[in-house]
């Protein structure tokens, strides 16, 4: 009997040693070692045929076939829907939403395909509970399993075309004899679900859970191992919730769906510039446009300053960076004369949104110049700028796409710089300012 051997494998990059080291000699990560035995048992069978290498001009380039999930949110980050054999990885924080999108979506492929749920960490009761809530019709096939070698057996036995897993820390792979959750187990099942979707032509959908720094849980190179990574985004106790494509092989990174949470499952958020507007022109407020991805979507920033009784002055932001917030502060008192180091400052973005887009810099500058002065911004005013540390007003990209977006929903006062890209468009009054003292003269 061959005795079994033991190796260390780094959580972070895959390195694999003999020998146990504090430091992992590849990454230079620390504590990420983790021991993993090799049991002496028959290979399995590859993903490939087994030929050799072929010319490339030689090969018959294929579509990839899509399948709508019946979510047309859902099929936006996709890519226009789900390719046969793909590994599809899900991650978000508990309670946001991942398990009720993907039970909502598994009762419409039912309609042409068969389906098994399978999952770790339910009982059939508790997924029957929440298919009479998602509504969902047809006959789901469902399976409470850990290991992965029973669930690759049934996959053989029904051939679904779609395979769901929640979630993949808790499978485990018994040829592995750490525990369910660790590095090497998760990378042992995901690389056993890529072998079962690119075998049996059957879509893998793995729910993924992720970290207290908002990674994936597991080793990094799981993210690699899959063909599209989906983030769900959001407060958990807000309804509003985003789902960004971080990586995808049959599709563009660039676009997003937007849900909102109720009763009954996720629902589709077909127009989010309603979400994100308080409908209200006051003063300390200024309505931007930012791109998510290939679609412009309209926010609205607050700003609100009070004297300080503190011996540092607060600069607390909701929805953005901090220190971009501290960025911009310090152009408007170096650029435009206007002084904050006696105020308190707080910004925030109605709805909950997470802004990065350069171009909401105009509308936070003009909306803490509001807030200082008292004033606002004329009615129907949507503002579109980012803000160099020298003061000036630069034009950021896809400036037709947000000015039409303003301009559809009602805003037809627009303050930006000049961009060429707008000579085609009409519709709307534009005020063309190059400086920050420029656009802050423009507050009634």
């Amino acid at each position: 009997m061959a005795k079994d051997k033991t190796k260390f494998v780094c959580g972070e990059c895959g390195y694999e040693t003999v020998k146990w080291f504090g430091r992992c000699p590849s990454c230079g990560s620390w504590n990420t070692l983790v021991e993993m035995t090799i049991k002496d048992t028959p290979k399995r069978s590859s993903m490939g045929s087994g030929a050799g290498a072929v010319k490339l001009s030689s090969v018959e380039g294929k579509d990839a076939a899509r399948t709508s999930t019946g979510i047309g949110e859902f099929d936006r980050v996709l890519g226009g829907g789900v390719v046969a054999g793909s590994v599809i990885l899900i991650g978000g924080d508990p309670g946001i939403g991942k398990s009720t999108l993907l039970m909502q979506a598994a009762s419409n492929l039912l309609q042409s395909s068969p389906v098994l749920y399978v999952s770790g960490e339910e009982s059939k009761a508790q997924l029957k509970l929440r298919a009479q809530r998602c509504a969902v019709t047809g006959d789901l096939l469902v399976m409470t399993e850990t290991d992965i070698s029973s669930i690759e057996s049934e996959v053989e036995r029904i051939k679904p075309s779609f395979l769901i897993i929640d979630s993949i820390q808790t499978m485990v792979c018994t040829e592995v004899s750490s525990a369910a959750g660790s590095i090497t187990q998760i990378r042992e099942v995901t690389a056993a679900l890529t072998r079962i979707a690119k075998l049996n032509g059957c879509a893998v959908f793995i729910v993924g859970h992720v970290t207290k720094e908002g990674a994936i849980a597991g080793p990094r190179m799981l993210e690699h191992m899959v063909d599209t990574v989906l983030y769900f985004e959001g407060d958990r106790h807000d309804a509003f919730r985003l789902l960004r494509a971080v990586k995808n092989r049959f599709g563009s990174t660039n676009e997003i769906g937007i849900f909102e949470m109720s009763g009954t499952g996720m629902v589709e958020v077909s127009d989010p510039s309603d979400m994100f507007l308080s409908g209200t022109n006051d003063t300390g407020c200024a309505v931007t446009c930012i791109m998510e991805g290939n679609r412009p979507i309209l926010i609205e920033v607050q700003s609100l300053l009070s004297t300080t009784v503190y011996a540092n002055p607060r600069r607390m932001a909701a929805g953005m960076d901090n220190n971009r917030l501290m960025l911009l502060l310090a152009v408007l008192e170096r650029r435009a004369g206007i002084r904050t180091g006696e105020k308190d400052v707080y910004t925030n973005v109605v709805g909950g949104i997470r802004v990065d887009d350069r171009g909401s810099d105009l509308a936070v500058t003009l909306a803490v110049a509001g807030s200082i002065f008292d004033k606002k911004l004329p009615e129907r005013t949507a503002v579109i700028g980012e803000v160099s540390l020298t003061g000036e007003i630069r034009s950021v990209d896809r400036m037709a796409n947000r000015v039409s977006e303003c301009v559809r929903r009602g805003y037809i006062n627009i303050i930006a710089p000049y961009s060429s890209s707008l000579k085609s468009l009409s519709g709307f009054k534009l005020t063309t300012v190059r400086s920050l003292k420029e656009a802050i003269n423009i507050l009634g």
